[in-house]
């Protein structure tokens, strides 16, 4: 069964979360994985916890 770990940025909707989610398992039913098997884990991470170019990404123009 695969798990796909997705590391993003905190503050996406439940919509967006859940088109990820169908996204994700729609890529792995055309290699011939059931969707039931797919298992997707989102972490959201604040921009202060997440470093880019040496600074924090809250720290970089949007």
């Amino acid at each position: 069964m695969p798990v796909v770990i997705v590391e993003t940025w905190s503050g996406k909707s439940e919509e967006q979360k859940a088109t990820l989610i169908k996204g994700i398992t729609r890529a792995f039913e055309e290699i011939g994985v059931t969707a039931d098997q797919v298992h997707v884990i989102i972490h959201d991470v604040p921009k202060t916890n997440w470093g880019m170019q040496g600074v924090q990404a809250s720290k970089l123009p949007p």
